[in-house]
C-alpha cells in the first residue's frame, strides 16, 4: 500500500497492462525516450490554462528537445467540448503533427484522444460516439497520444473512453480500446501542488470509478480486485493528500487508486455515472465531473441496495467499516469531511432542470450496466434525492 521512500531515484519498470505505464516520484523524465518509441517527433501540447499557470506545463515540455517551437493548445475547457476539439484538431494538421502529449486531468486527456481519433479518421465526433453506435468505426489508426496525468481521478491515462459535449449539447463518450494512450507516465510528484478542493474532487471521482466498477453486474473478477484495492487506497489516503498536499506517500497512492479505476471500470460503470455525465454537459453551471460523482453517489448507493448481492459487505471490509454500516451515509460524511457540496442544489442544479437529465440520463451508456434497472421516473427520484 505504500512507495519506498529514497534519496535517490530508483529504476522505473513499467507496468504492462493495457498499455505500458511509467509509475513512479520522477516518471515524467522519461517522457522523451518515450515520445520516440511511439514515433512522436512532433507531437501537439493539449493541456489547460490552470496546468500552464501552475508551471507544470513548462515543466514537461523542458524536456523534450522541440519544447521552443512545440505547437500547443492550451485551451481546454474543464469539460470538453467540440468546438474545442476542433480548435485543437486545426492547430495538429496545420503543425503537421504526428502525435499528442496530453498534461493536465481527465479533461485535457480526453480532448486530446478525440483530436488522435480525427486527425486520422474521417467524419465529425458524432460518427464514433458509442451510443450513436460509432465504437466499430474507431481504427488502430488512431494517432499515438502519450498521457501525463496532473490529478489523481480519472484515470484516462488507461482509460479507452473519452467524453466530449457535442455542439448539439449532448456529453457522450467515445469508446474504443483503440484510444488508449500509447504510453501513461503517472509522476505523483506532478500533484504536489494540486489544490485541496482539486485533490478531493478529483479524489472521489477515483473512487467513484472503483466503487462502481465494483457492483456492476458484470462478471469480471480481475476487475473487481483491482476495484477493491483502488478503494481501499482511496479510503486511506484521499484525506491525507487533501489537508497534506505535499505528503508524497498519499500522492502516489491516490494516483494508484486514480489509475486502478480506470484500469477496472472497462467492466462497465452506473448511474452514478449516468447522472453525472449530463449534469456535466450543462453549459451554464460548468460542474466539475468529479465532484458531481461524489455528490450523487450516496443517493445511488442506496437505490442500488439489495440489488449487488454480498458486494457492499465485502466494500465495508475493504474500507475497514463495520459490519452493516450504512455505505451511503459513510460517503456523504466523507464528502462533508472534504468540504465538497452536500448536494446538488448547492451546485446550483435546479428543480426544473430534472426531467431533462433525467432524459439524457437514459440514454447515457452506464445506465446499461447499474446493479438495479432504471427507468426515467427512477432517474428523477435519484436527482431529487441528490438535490439536498
Amino acid at each position: 500500500m505504500t512507495t519506498p521512500q529514497s534519496a535517490t531515484p530508483s529504476p522505473i519498470f513499467p507496468i504492462t497492462y493495457l498499455t505500458t505505464i511509467l509509475f513512479d516520484h520522477g516518471a515524467i523524465r522519461h517522457l522523451p525516450a518515450e515520445a520516440k518509441a511511439v514515433g512522436i517527433d512532433r507531437p501537439l501540447l493539449v493541456t489547460d490554462r490552470g496546468v500552464v499557470a501552475a508551471g507544470v506545463a513548462g515543466r514537461v515540455m523542458e524536456l523534450l528537445p522541440q519544447s521552443n517551437s512545440m505547437p500547443r493548445f492550451e485551451d481546454t475547457p474543464s469539460n470538453p467540448t467540440e468546438e474545442a476539439v476542433l480548435k485543437a484538431l486545426e492547430i495538429y494538421k496545420r503543425e503537421k503533427c504526428d502525435g499528442v502529449i496530453a498534461v493536465g486531468g481527465g479533461s485535457s486527456m480526453d480532448l486530446a484522444k478525440a483530436v488522435a481519433l480525427l486527425a486520422t479518421h474521417p467524419g465529425k465526433l458524432a460518427d464514433y460516439m458509442m451510443a450513436l453506435g460509432g465504437m466499430p468505426k474507431i481504427t488502430p489508426a488512431v494517432a499515438p497520444v502519450i498521457a501525463v496525468p496532473t490529478t489523481a481521478g480519472t484515470g484516462s491515462e488507461v482509460g479507452r473512453g473519452a467524453m466530449v459535449t457535442l455542439a448539439d449539447g449532448r456529453k457522450l463518450g467515445l469508446i474504443s480500446p483503440h484510444l488508449i494512450p500509447k504510453r501513461a507516465i503517472c509522476d505523483p510528484e506532478l500533484t504536489l501542488g494540486l489544490p485541496a478542493i482539486l485533490t478531493a474532487a478529483t479524489g472521489m471521482d477515483a473512487m467513484a470509478h472503483c466503487v462502481e466498477t465494483f457492483i456492476s453486474p458484470r462478471v469480471n473478477p480481475p476487475a473487481e480486485a483491482i476495484a477493491l484495492d483502488g478503494a481501499e487506497r482511496a479510503a486511506r489516503w484521499i484525506e491525507k493528500a487533501t489537508v497534506d498536499g505535499g505528503d508524497r506517500e498519499a500522492r502516489w497512492n491516490m494516483m494508484m487508486a486514480s489509475m486502478e479505476g480506470a484500469m477496472c471500470f472497462q467492466k462497465g460503470l452506473g448511474a452514478v455515472h449516468g447522472m453525472s455525465h449530463p449534469l456535466g454537459a450543462v453549459k451554464e453551471l460548468n460542474l466539475h465531473h468529479g465532484t458531481l460523482n461524489a455528490v450523487v453517489m450516496p443517493a445511488v448507493l442506496r437505490f442500488n441496495q439489495g440489488h449487488v448481492g454480498d458486494k457492499y459487505a465485502r466494500l465495508r471490509q475493504r474500507l475497514g467499516l463495520p459490519a452493516g454500516c450504512d455505505l451511503s451515509k459513510f460517503f456523504a460524511d466523507l464528502n462533508a469531511r472534504l468540504k465538497l457540496p452536500p448536494g446538488l442544489r448547492a451546485m446550483g442544479v435546479k428543480e426544473a432542470m430534472i426531467p431533462a437529465l433525467s432524459d439524457a440520463a437514459m440514454k447515457d451508456h452506464c445506465t446499461l450496466t447499474n446493479p438495479r434497472p432504471l427507468d426515467k421516473a427512477a432517474y428523477e427520484g435519484l436527482f431529487r434525492e441528490a438535490m439536498n
